[in-house]
């Protein structure tokens, strides 16, 4: 089952190796309209930032777009698994701030993240680095985040521990090598939690979250298996100490569609929060950006409308 859209990632008009430790890089990719306002953007756990290309791409005319990987996804090489967790992901997003800002000039920074890298951008400003405060770059002026798997202790605490055991335990079993791109497609449009994708994303996921494995037959998981279940267990732990009530600039948090079934983790209502303008879109789930990429977009654009 092939879609008769294609998805063509353009080449970015410059990228910047960021070395994040001794044993990783990280590759920044600009793209868009580098004279607009700075959006930079990273992606869900077990993904890549160029999969999410059918929402990005509707911001390219107006925004000067910076987007990476988080270690370990998309166009990084895998590194040893124990620094593969969310303190490592929040130091990491510390380099990569004062990276940007020595690279492409310390302009105000808009952070566009979704799930894994929304978790992250929570957790940055309550959770201290290792980085003496002279190496940390400027933080953004405002942030939009999608879907963050955030939960706060109380009565439905226990449910979301049982699903995130319940997704570690089957990314765990999942399948990570195929014959070929097609197979792999083939798989996911058979898979409740990717049928609202648009057209197209199924063989964009494809292309943008494999890669040939070593012995050039087959093809594989950019992002292991085994470090994608790592990251769920970590969530479980972490997601209680994301402050949503003290953070440290204008926040817009959109949520998939409560009502429905979720995809990955319980959806969380953040409308009780003050500090936070929060909606959720209907008819989406935890992957709306490619489910509803201009609806996302619409939503980027009404709220920095109104700062």
């Amino acid at each position: 089952m092939t879609s008769e859209t294609v998805w063509k990632i353009p080449e970015p008009l410059s990228t910047c190796e960021t070395r994040l430790d001794d044993d990783t890089v990280t590759t920044l990719r600009r793209h868009g309209n580098p004279a607009g306002p700075r959006l930079v953007l990273s992606h869900g756990n077990g993904l890549a930032i160029d999969l999410y290309y059918p929402f990005w791409s509707l911001l390219a005319d107006d925004f000067d777009l910076i987007i990476y990987d988080l270690r370990n996804h998309g166009w990084n090489t895998i590194g040893d698994r124990k620094n593969h967790n969310l303190p490592t992901f929040v130091r990491d997003r510390h380099c990569i701030l004062e990276s940007i800002d020595y690279h492409y000039g310390n302009k105000p920074k808009i952070g566009v993240f979704h799930s894994l890298s929304a978790l992250i951008a929570l957790m940055s400003s309550s959770m201290p680095t290792t980085l003496p405060s002279s190496s940390q770059s400027e933080g953004f002026s405002a942030q939009i985040l999608f879907d963050p798997p955030v939960h706060k202790p109380g009565t439905s605490q226990t449910e979301f521990d049982v699903a995130a055991e319940r997704a570690a335990k089957m990314t765990r079993r999942r399948g990570y090598r195929f014959q070929t791109e097609e197979d792999f497609t083939e798989l996911l449009s058979y898979l409740p939690a990717f049928t609202r994708f648009v057209p197209g994303a199924l063989e964009l996921m494809a292309s943008t979250t494999l890669r040939k494995s070593a012995n050039g037959q087959e093809y594989e998981l950019r992002c292991p298996r085994e470090y994608e279940a790592q990251v769920i267990g970590y969530i479980r732990s972490y997601s209680m100490l994301a402050d949503v009530e003290t953070l440290p600039c204008p926040t817009k948090i959109i949520g998939a569609d409560p009502t429905l079934p979720y995809s990955y983790l319980p959806t969380s209502d953040f409308s009780h929060v003050i500090s936070v303008d929060y909606d959720f879109l209907p008819e989406t789930t935890h992957f709306l950006q490619l489910e509803k990429p201009a609806e996302c977009v619409a939503e980027i654009r009404k709220f920095l409308g109104e700062l």
